[in-house]
């Protein structure tokens, strides 16, 4: 797809297919993260594929198309909230990391965050700027928001969403230090945890996603459209809520229109009663079964000093398919 182009430097911004005036003029002055800004759109892909896996819709991409969900984010859905935000936080996520390690020269280490040490430990390491990465994303993510309609502000929120949840989830990270590693003193700094957290909680945010409604006003500028809730009796959404406004299809068939691959030979779980089984998944249709043979380590022996021994064995296993 297109951002794996961007890995490689040197980067011609204008060569980059769909960024819009706003991102080009980022692309040139920030030139030298750019592979990080692809790097963190690839990890939010990849997350959400992780997630989704066992679902109707499982974050399918296109190759070779701009739109690399196909039509799937055309529509106003929760599984379009879920994207801008992942990707949103991949941005923000890969490009802090970047900077603490010292891959660019423009950013470093945060020295904003530190205030005074612990009982036992002092800060010590390279914080990680967690502010610059969200700016980047912010800069980058937000350009094409610019709109004064529903779905840009649909998008600024889940995008900020996706931010937020980043920062929220920053951690004290300590090395100890001491004979045979006693720990008699402990350096720490601001780390970001493991970008699984962060799919884990934003999965959450997608299955408790807030409905809303749009509705128009008139202002000096314009019509602009806002959001508010659907539903009143519901605590409204926060700035790490994911919101959408239109129902997402079944995705059970194939359908160009929605993006919708269909579920047909995706393969189920015969025992779960979740969307991961074979009921739920294949949407009534019901599965084929068929034997599969695999070859896989047994038997293993550990020997004193270092190494495991294994022996090969086949297996058999009962494969499931959606018909």
């Amino acid at each position: 797809h297109p951002y794996t182009s961007l890995g490689t430097q040197p980067i011609l911004c204008s060569s980059i297919p769909g960024l819009v005036p706003k991102q080009l003029r980022f692309c040139r002055n920030y030139v030298e993260i750019m592979p990080s800004v692809a790097e963190g759109v690839k990890i939010g892909i990849q997350e959400c594929q992780h997630q989704f896996r066992g679902r109707r819709w499982n974050c399918t991409t296109i190759n070779d198309n701009l739109a690399i969900f196909g039509p799937v984010l055309d529509k106003a859905t929760r599984e379009s909230a879920f994207v801008h935000a992942i990707a949103s936080a991949g941005v923000a996520f890969a490009v802090t990391r970047a900077c603490s390690e010292g891959s660019a020269t423009i950013c470093g280490c945060d020295t904003r965050r530190k205030g005074p040490p612990g009982e036992g430990w002092k800060w010590g390491g390279c914080s990680e700027d967690v502010e610059f990465g969200s700016m980047v994303s912010r800069e980058f993510a937000d350009a094409r928001e610019n709109r004064p309609d529903a779905r840009s502000a649909m998008n600024r929120q889940n995008n900020e969403a996706g931010r937020v949840t980043i920062t929220d989830h920053m951690y004290l990270k300590c090395k100890c230090h001491g004979l045979s590693g006693s720990c008699e003193v402990k350096t720490c700094w601001w780390s970001q945890p493991d970008f699984r957290v962060i799919g884990d909680y934003m999965k959450d945010k997608y299955d408790s996603a807030s409905e809303m409604v749009v509705e128009k006003h008139r202002e000096s500028r314009g019509w602009v459209e806002t959001l508010r809730p659907k539903y009143t009796f519901f605590k409204p959404p926060t700035e790490t809520d994911l919101v959408y406004y239109e129902s997402s299809p079944n995705f059970c068939e194939p359908n160009p229109e929605t993006g919708s691959f269909g579920t047909r030979d995706r393969i189920c779980n015969l025992t779960s009663h979740g969307i991961d089984g074979c009921d739920l998944l294949c949407c009534g249709r019901g599965h084929d079964t068929q034997t599969e043979k695999r070859k896989e380590k047994c038997h293993c022996i550990f020997h004193w000093c270092c190494y495991v021994s294994c022996q090969e064995c086949t297996r058999v296993y009962d494969v499931h398919t959606c018909k």
